[in-house]
């Protein structure tokens, strides 16, 4: 396996390019609970170009009825990219001084649990939530300041690295 770098202008491409729209290779999960994740994980897929097929815990997408959770699942897609080891993505919890654009950011509306998924695609200094703007579906949104959101808890998810075959 070899280890290749994210390449994050083409995630945040993508997610320029989508953000109000829908990519008809991939389902559209509005009308199931929202569409955040898939669109991140469509983002991220752009910048790695790989996607891990071990079943029910790997990150891919064929299709709706073939796929892992963790493609449109916020608290999966966190779980996975925390924890992989093996090919695909692969992420770590940092504090807000450490994310880069192409970076993850998830929101917690109750305080419990997490449930929406963003891309970040500019970052102004200093790193404060008013100078992060993210990309998002669900919400649709680009360039949209973190801080405009009301939200109970926030985490942030650097990508790590990707393992390629």
């Amino acid at each position: 396996m070899q280890e290749v770098n994210y390449d994050r202008l083409k995630a945040i491409e993508y997610a320029k390019k989508w953000a109000y729209s829908r990519n008809p290779k991939y389902y559209n999960f509005d009308s199931i609970g929202g569409d955040c994740t898939s669109f991140i994980s469509q983002c991220i897929y752009e910048g790695s170009k790989v996607m891990n097929y071990t079943k029910n815990t790997g990150w891919y997408y064929n299709s709706i009825n073939d796929r892992s959770p963790s493609w449109s699942s916020v608290e999966y897609l966190y779980k996975f990219l925390i924890n992989n080891r093996g090919v695909g993505p692969r992420g770590k919890d940092v504090e807000i001084d450490k994310l880069e654009t192409g970076d993850l950011i998830q929101l917690s509306f109750d305080g419990k649990i997490f449930s929406h998924t963003l891309i970040i695609v500019n970052i102004d200094n200093p790193k404060t939530l008013d100078n992060i703007y993210i990309a998002s579906h669900t919400y649709d949104s680009y360039n949209r300041k973190v801080s405009s959101y009301n939200f109970q808890a926030i985490r942030y998810i650097h990508i790590d690295g990707i393992l390629k075959w």
